[in-house]
């Protein structure tokens, strides 16, 4: 399965980004969200993290729709980024009924599925010099495969919200996250 074809277009997205306290999920879901306004969508973004906030559980979700969002919680999730093994366990029933869920493979290893795609988002970090710009990679890989937004919109956005002497670091992850779909296609 090519890239272009992980998701059929849609005028309504649900994503959920999961993972441990620290890896920067609510600002990819911010990011993601305000890179949708950008291109004239309705946008709700929600959060929830465990009481430990560094390194205990935490979520983040998006829905973007053409139209107005009434119901601001995810119901039938499109996208779910699963950052570590608990994240992964949680969600990963849902693939069976269609959700694409992107997973770090840096800790993941060997999963295999309809729906999953494994990608090391954390190792690509490290290599890339940047442990804590995982979160842009897999951004940038989610985007690329799915077209949930343009990656023209995400990376004039991620040129906005970080200060000036590191957004090269940041748009380098975002493109190393586009290159890793593109060069390791999705598998179903």
């Amino acid at each position: 399965m090519t890239p272009q074809s992980m998701m059929r277009e849609k005028s309504r997205y649900e994503i959920i980004f999961a993972g441990a306290g620290g890896q920067g999920l609510i600002l990819s879901a911010i990011i993601l969200g305000e890179a949708a306004i950008r291109e004239g969508k309705k946008v709700v973004q929600t959060q929830s993290y465990g009481i430990a906030t560094r390194g205990g559980l935490s979520e983040a979700e998006v829905i973007i729709d053409s139209e107005e969002i009434i119901f601001q919680q995810v119901q039938n999730p499109d996208i779910i980024l699963a950052m570590t093994e608990g994240a992964f366990e949680k969600f990963r029933g849902l693939a069976r009924t269609g959700a694409l869920i992107f997973y770090d493979e840096t800790f993941l290893e060997g999963r295999e599925g309809n729906n999953l795609c494994g990608l090391p988002f954390t190792r690509s970090a490290r290599d890339l010099g940047h442990g804590g710009s995982a979160n842009l990679i897999a951004l940038g890989a989610i985007v690329a495969g799915t077209r949930v937004v343009r990656m023209e919109s995400l990376a004039h956005i991620v040129t906005e919200t970080f200060p000036p002497g590191t957004i090269e670091v940041n748009m380098k992850a975002l493109r190393l996250g586009e290159n890793l779909i593109t060069s390791q296609p999705f598998k179903d």
